[in-house]
């Protein structure tokens, strides 16, 4: 019986090879402005597809062994020994968040009025968390062209409430991870790396060179279908830390106690022998609650698809900076555009081509935008622009309550006026790219 099953496997997934070739495995030839080229997208092959129906063939459903081994593997190649799957980047945030208000973490833990620095500039759901908690995001400006935080601004941000630093290394570009540790360090605050849009980029800190996400006490990625590798849906918390890791894994699962994991019972022995709360003495260890959780689990299915993206990870990041350098020189002395600076002592693996109109230039942002949308290039804002000018913080403008700004955030309202990015990802071809950069230029000599 095994046998013939075994064999039904193979021809199935034989078939799925060869339904790969016919239905994805064609190049589709690029016409110049009737072509869309696309910021970013699924970038996968024949292996992903087989894993898929693999994975779904074995009918797990849930998070299981394919879970597991992504976990191990990404744990790995990252340089850290625990990691965490979820559904998105954006629960990865709330995860990463919502452990450090854990009662477990004693005096460091966050409680609702504690401040937590962060910037303006970036996406909603790395502060969201925060403000859905009660704690106090603190709001810091940027700096151009890198697009992270101001350094300058962080002890006027700090005060005898602040427990955190949370922030994302902006479209690919580390932030000064040298100085936020620092400070960090200094004044024992926890340091939140949402490292979304980040996956690959090394930093050098007194002279060991590491990956991002890994410096702080927690990091987070997501795996949506434009990022650096994707599962469809999907996220990762990662930590060095036991407890952080626990307490990670307790919120995204109900919030139980217990941390078998699926499948498996009684790990620690003493499943109907303790007492916990004011339950009763023996209560089922696997049934009791230790925070107010959730349930942000992936498929199997899910991480079948990212095993397979794992392995070619290095390629991917490759690409991306490949095709960056490609368009930074190619566009290079272009007339009243700002370019993107990596951050000192990082080696970016980019999310995409930030570009800024200066104000003199002669032309938009926006009508810049306009064009390259015309003749077909998708463009995109830097996400947020302001936070704070978005309707979602209408009711907060007003009362004037639950967020605190240092300074005058100059430059996360240039960014919010004057700046978008292209694409860099994987699947651009040499003549998308040179596409790019003939039509911007274009457009420049037009004005």
């Amino acid at each position: 019986m095994e046998q013939k099953e075994n064999n039904l496997k193979e021809q199935i997934l034989s078939l799925v090879k060869e339904y790969y070739a016919e239905t994805f495995g064609q190049s589709k030839e690029f016409v110049p402005g009737k072509t869309f080229v696309n910021y970013g997208g699924r970038y996968f092959g024949e292996e992903e597809l087989v894993n898929l129906v693999d994975s779904s063939l074995d009918f797990w459903l849930t998070a299981g062994p394919w879970a597991h081994r992504f976990e191990k593997r990404l744990a790995d190649w990252l340089g850290v020994k625990y990691c965490s799957l979820t559904n998105s980047g954006s629960s990865a945030n709330l995860l990463a968040f919502m452990a450090l208000t854990s009662p477990e973490l004693g005096e460091r833990c966050i409680k609702r009025g504690d401040e937590v620095i962060t910037v303006a500039c970036g996406f909603p759901t790395t502060v969201t968390p925060c403000i859905q908690y009660g704690a106090i995001p603190v709001f810091v400006d940027i700096t151009v062209p890198e697009y992270n935080i101001d350094i300058t601004q962080l002890e006027a941000a700090y005060s005898d409430k602040t427990k955190a630093v949370m922030i994302a290394h902006s479209l690919g570009n580390a932030f000064n991870l040298e100085a936020v540790k620092e400070f960090c360090d200094t004044h024992n605050l926890w340091l939140v790396e949402d490292n979304c849009d980040a996956l690959g980029t090394e930093y050098t800190l007194k002279g060991e060179t590491r990956k991002t996400g890994t410096f702080g006490h927690i990091g987070t990625s997501s795996f949506y279908p434009p990022h650096h590798m994707t599962m469809g849906e999907g996220g990762a918390v990662y930590t060095n830390d036991p407890l952080l890791h626990r307490l990670i894994n307790s919120f995204r699962d109900w919030g139980r106690d217990c941390w078998c994991i699926g499948g498996v019972d009684n790990t620690c022995k003493s499943r109907f022998s303790k007492q916990y709360g004011e339950l009763p003495l023996g209560y089922d260890h696997k049934y009791v609650y230790s925070h107010f959780g959730y349930n942000l689990k992936v498929t199997d299915m899910q991480a079948a698809i990212g095993c397979a993206q794992l392995e070619k990870l290095e390629q991917i990041v490759s690409a991306r900076r490949k095709n960056f350098n490609f368009l930074k020189e190619k566009l290079a002395g272009t007339r009243g555009l700002i370019l993107p600076e990596a951050e000192k002592n990082s080696n970016p693996s980019w999310f995409g081509f930030l570009i800024s109109v200066k104000e003199d230039a002669g032309f938009t942002r926006n009508e810049l935008s306009e064009y390259l949308e015309k003749n077909k290039i998708q463009t995109r804002n830097l996400f947020a622009g302001n936070l704070l000018k978005h309707p979602a913080f209408n009711e907060m403008r007003k009362s004037g309550e639950g967020y605190r700004v240092v300074g005058e955030l100059v430059n996360t309202d240039f960014v919010m006026n004057n700046t978008f990015w292209i694409g860099v990802y994987p699947g651009m071809k040499p003549e998308m790219l040179q596409f790019m950069v003939d039509t911007i230029k274009q457009f420049v000599d037009s004005h």
